[in-house]
């Protein structure tokens, strides 16, 4: 079966700060805003099935869903937003497997603790990764996720094999020499700093700055990250051109921060509005 927009890595079980429960990863946030831009999403993820199914049930109708049997499903335990978010690593899925086979326009790599596998066989016609999972570390017995340097020697392949890249400036150290084999080999990379301007890394050398338009009222940015990923994979891969890609992927994280939670997510009518309406708040 063909896909679209096909998302590898842990769909997680997200503890808040107050004890409540959410599905969350990268995987998870990527492939719901790849759906209601119009994109026929899969998700392939590792885990507790039935412990996922249920995190998910509010949304199953929009994406598919394949589950990799495991013991356990990646649990993260979540304190604050932006720059200043804490996460503790409460259980761990293991990797996804390096049997994987896909039909997509889109694969996005998502790791979220180093899950996704750097081979992959089938027909892809655009490769997109986020990286921040392949710099995390943790103990052995779970604790405090931490960024290491992610060398080009152990990512060198899998740089070489991507059309964009997206990040957060907090990642963008640890994923230096990755950025760097990457660029080399003509992906583009977008790094985004909260409400500072986002900064799209070119192949050629050259460094755009877009300004983030200003959110009123911002319910909570858990997933906003994931959201602009898979809207500036998406555009990339339908030829728009870097610049526009990544305001469109900046409208969509916006739109996904007046709200809370994977619901407030928006479909393109939404994301083209708060496009246009640019830098104003109240839009």
């Amino acid at each position: 079966m063909h896909f679209d927009y096909t998302t590898v890595g842990h769909v997680t079980i997200d503890v808040l700060a107050d004890g409540s429960r959410r599905p969350g990863g990268t995987a998870f946030y990527s492939a719901l805003q790849a759906a209601r831009l119009g994109q026929r999403a899969r998700v392939l993820t590792r885990g507790v099935a039935h412990e996922i199914e249920q995190l998910v049930e509010p949304y199953r109708g929009e994406f598919e869903l394949e589950i990799r049997a495991a013991e356990r499903t990646t649990t993260l335990h979540t304190v604050g937003r932006g720059s200043g978010r804490l996460q503790r690593m409460l259980a761990w899925a293991g990797p996804v497997g390096e049997d994987l086979a896909v039909d997509t326009s889109i694969l996005h790599l998502a790791p979220v603790a180093r899950e996704t596998p750097r081979r992959w066989r089938g027909q892809v016609s655009f490769v997109g990764l986020t990286p921040q999972g392949l710099a995390r570390q943790w103990s052995a017995k779970g604790g405090e996720i931490s960024l290491a340097p992610f060398s080009a020697a152990a990512g060198a392949p899998l740089a070489r094999s991507c059309d964009a890249l997206v990040m957060s400036e907090h990642e963008r150290s640890s994923c230096a020499e990755l950025i760097s084999t990457a660029r080399e080999a003509g992906a583009v990379i977008a790094v985004t700093a909260g409400a500072a301007p986002s900064k799209i890394l070119l192949p050629d050398g050259g460094v755009l700055e877009l300004p983030v338009p200003p959110v009123a009222n911002s319910g909570d940015d858990l997933g906003a990250g994931d959201v602009f990923a898979a809207a500036f994979f998406v555009s990339l891969a339908a030829g728009d051109p870097a610049e526009r890609a990544a305001a469109f992927a900046n409208a969509a994280a916006a739109v996904r921060m007046q709200g809370v939670g994977a619901g407030a997510i928006g479909d393109r009518a939404a994301i083209e509005a708060r496009l246009h309406a640019g830098a104003h708040p109240s839009a």
